[in-house]
């Protein structure tokens, strides 16, 4: 992926590219300062995170769940933003709806 100057995208055109590639996330911007990407997790599935080195942002676009953060415990669902630091263990679980996450990692997340 180059490094852009400006990127334009659109949620159901990303879908379809995650889907094509038969993943549950789909990483649609790289640059040095931070990387993003569209997790999908469907309903009563398992979240295999496991920490990361990076700060992390997410924002749900739709679906419903719960988020164990650290010691923090939550319900998520359209609009819920959600920051995690570097490191700390989380994951979504209890997934009632399929889940749509923008992610943001900064800086990019590690390859």
């Amino acid at each position: 992926m180059s490094d852009p100057e400006v990127m334009f995208n659109d949620m159901v055109e990303l879908g379809a590219e995650r889907t094509r590639r038969a993943g549950p996330y789909l990483e649609f911007l790289r640059v040095p300062s931070m990387s993003a990407g569209v997790y999908v997790l469907g309903a009563g599935s398992l979240d295999g995170q496991s920490p990361h080195r990076q700060d992390e942002l997410y924002y749900v676009v739709r679906g419903k769940a719960r988020m164990r953060a650290g010691a923090h415990e939550r319900s998520v669902g359209e609009g819920s933003l959600i920051f995690v630091a570097a490191g700390v263990e989380h994951r979504f679980y209890d997934i009632e709806e399929e889940i749509t996450v923008l992610v943001f990692f900064a800086p990019a997340e590690a390859e």
